[in-house]
């Protein structure tokens, strides 16, 4: 008696037979699972931790041996602090003279050399220590007759203040007592900056000029007001007669 072939079951489940001879699928029979066997406890993949313990132990292994024999340089958590460069000068320094008027300026105002000098954007005034305030106060209103004048609008500072010291020598050697000196009131300078006119007052109180100037104080309108000084020279003593024999 021949046998008859089974026919093969799909991918996904077993075939039944009906009472009739027909094939029926079900798939439920497929993925019956045994649930009297245990399920395996240990997972297939290791924690991450234990791994990277591991590895780090052996890095560590590895850097010790790699290390072994070396000795460490002395002083390496020491902060290192460059010497201090000596002789360090701004890149555009100020002239020496420049620093000697702004201090000598300074010393002026403040009352630390022997002439008391106020200052502000449009008066300037001075006086040595010990000035008659009667004088002075002649002087601020333009009640003394000038017998001089001196102009410096044009010149620069190294020539303005040539022109002055020359100018007070003369007339302090010819017995004048007040004269005028027109320093301008900087409109056509840089910036508007009456540059002359903040040098007066220490041109006034150094040099040759400090030993015959009494005082000065910005003119009245009409003899130039700010854009010009009032000068008080000292009277020159006379010289005594020699004796003939």
């Amino acid at each position: 008696m021949r046998k008859k072939k089974r026919k093969k079951t799909g991918a996904f489940g077993k075939r039944s037979v009906s009472s009739e001879g027909e094939e029926i699928f079900n798939p439920i029979k497929s993925v019956a699972v045994d649930i009297s066997k245990p399920l395996d406890a240990h997972p297939l993949i290791q924690p991450e931790s234990s791994y990277s313990a591991v590895s780090k132990d052996k890095d560590s292994e590895l850097f010790l041996e790699a290390m072994n024999g070396v000795t460490p340089i002395s002083g390496l958590n020491r902060r290192f602090t460059p010497s201090p460069r000596l002789n360090i000068k701004p890149v555009h320094p100020a002239p020496d003279d420049e620093l000697e008027a702004m201090a000598h300026l300074s010393d002026l105002i403040g009352g630390q050399t022997e002439m008391d000098i106020t200052f502000s954007e449009e008066y300037i005034e001075g006086c040595v220590q010990g000035f008659s305030r009667d004088l002075m106060k002649r002087l601020r209103n333009g009640q003394f007759p000038l017998q001089s004048h001196l102009d410096l609008h044009g010149l620069t500072k190294q020539e303005a203040e040539a022109r002055v010291r020359d100018f007070l020598l003369d007339s302090f050697r010819l017995g004048r007592r007040c004269v005028l000196i027109v320093h301008g009131r900087g409109l056509n300078s840089e910036n508007n900056i009456p540059v002359l006119k903040e040098r007066i007052p220490i041109w006034l109180a150094r040099g040759p000029a400090k030993k015959i100037v009494l005082a000065f104080s910005t003119a009245r309108p009409y003899d130039g007001g700010t854009g010009a000084v009032y000068v008080f020279i000292r009277k020159q003593r006379a010289k005594p007669r020699r004796k003939v024999p």
